[in-house]
């Protein structure tokens, strides 16, 4: 269900979940400060409350309503890296919900660069949770389309047109002067290191804090996935299973696969078409989606993650 962005305002200003486009990917937003609200969240996306909330806010200027402390190198690295796919997490302040936190002391906070969910953020007042649109562990929803694939047309979706990032944001965990790297994404650990003037602390000084998307299965189509280390791997295995489909990483010339799609082999481009491609290829209804696995090297670090969190067989 399309709705207005005064109606998402309304809604989210009643305690409904509404889902909104950021650069990443479309979440499933509610008022962070509203226990009721946060609730509809998880049990929307049928998610593990244990599972923390990123909690998305208009501005830097904004930090202290949610974290007891906001340190030189947290503002550094918030100069660096906001408004964009960014998320610090950082010591909470004793009155925010423990349902946003999940129960953790310390809270996730980004600034979005999406215009739309910044004029609403700005015109709400609301500081907004908002994981990805979608059902626990499913793909990630790039495009209003997706949102509704997944949780169904009676969700309200503020339509911002398709993500222009496309996978989830890279959050890291300040505490004091110490920095480490909780998941991923398309900032890498290498501009993390350079804005911060110092490399991450390997070794935690406190307890790592949990944070969203560390599940081993994560991102996943429906269809079942095998990752594969290289193309040629990949091709004597699609020989053996004439209905596979597969994704690829540049030239899409594999003669025993019918129906594949190739990711442009540049990073940042491959990211922008990753789960928009697994949600075509998941609906194809083929027996397996065969993917073969990025390089390996830290400019490819993020979609290397989330394609072995989609593939991820538990042990039998």
């Amino acid at each position: 269900m399309r709705i207005s962005l005064d109606k998402a305002i309304e809604l989210l200003k009643q305690g409904e979940v509404v889902a909104i486009p950021t650069e990443t990917v479309y979440g499933l937003a509610a008022d962070a400060r509203n226990a009721q609200a946060i609730a509809k969240i998880y049990a929307t996306k049928e998610r593990p409350a244990n599972n923390p909330l990123i909690v998305h806010i208009a501005g830097k200027e904004q930090v202290l309503d949610w974290a007891s402390d906001f340190s030189p190198l947290a503002r550094k690295l918030s100069e660096a890296f906001w408004p964009g796919p960014f998320t610090l997490v950082l010591p909470a302040r004793e009155d925010i919900s423990s349902a946003v936190r999940a129960g953790e002391p310390t809270v996730a906070l980004r600034v979005p660069a999406h215009p739309v969910t910044r004029q609403l953020l700005s015109e709400s007042g609301l500081g907004l949770a908002a994981p990805s649109a979608n059902k626990y562990t499913q793909l990630s929803p790039t495009t209003a389309a997706h949102v509704e694939s997944s949780l169904g047309d009676d969700i309200p979706v503020l339509d911002g047109g398709a993500c222009q990032v496309g996978i989830e944001s890279t959050i890291v965990s300040v505490s004091g002067d110490s920095w480490q790297l909780l998941r991923p994404g398309m900032i890498s650990e290498a501009a993390v290191e350079l804005a911060a003037g110092s490399p991450a602390c390997k070794k935690a000084v406190v307890e790592t804090p949990k944070a969203p998307g560390q599940h081993l299965l994560h991102y996943s189509p429906r269809t079942p996935c095998l990752l594969f280390d290289s193309r040629h791997s990949l091709t004597a295995y699609a020989a053996k299973v004439p209905d596979a489909a597969a994704l690829l990483i540049g030239n899409q010339d594999v003669a025993s696969v019918k129906r594949s799609i190739a990711l442009l082999p540049d990073p940042a481009l491959a990211a922008e078409q990753l789960y928009a491609a697994l949600h075509t290829l998941d609906a194809m209804h083929a027996s397996l989606i065969l993917i073969e696995s990025p390089p390996d090297t830290p400019d490819w670090a993020a979609l290397k993650d989330r394609l072995q969190r989609a593939a991820y067989q538990p042990p039998a």
